[in-house]
């Protein structure tokens, strides 16, 4: 078993966004995503992955495909390899999402940025 708080991945980078791994483990990797208010995750895919985001902290819009969702603490989205996301954080406030990627492209996903 291994434990760890989430809160210690938290961590923010004027108008920009970090990423902080959590656990990488054969071609799975969960990391979280740190925004400040207004930074944005450009425009990609993750081709043969699945992409599961949960929203930790704050509000966003997460935009699939060109289809703009209003996302809010809790709220968990699923993409598919295939689609083309890009986030980019709302409001006032710092946002963070928990990202789970399974079958990772290649090992440059599993890398802090």
């Amino acid at each position: 078993m291994e434990k760890v708080n989430l809160v210690q991945f938290q961590e923010y980078k004027e108008a920009a966004f970090t990423k902080r791994i959590v656990h990488k483990e054969a071609d799975n990797v969960i990391f979280i995503l740190n925004f400040t208010p207004h930074a944005e995750l450009p425009t990609h895919n993750h081709p043969g992955a699945n992409v599961y985001l949960l929203v930790l902290e704050g509000t966003g819009v997460v935009t699939v495909n060109g289809e703009e969702t209003e996302v809010v603490q809790g709220d968990m989205i699923h993409i598919t390899g295939d689609e083309h996301f890009s986030y980019r954080s709302g409001g006032e406030v710092n946002s963070s999402l928990h990202v789970v990627l399974t079958k990772t492209p290649s090992e440059s996903y599993a890398k802090n940025i």
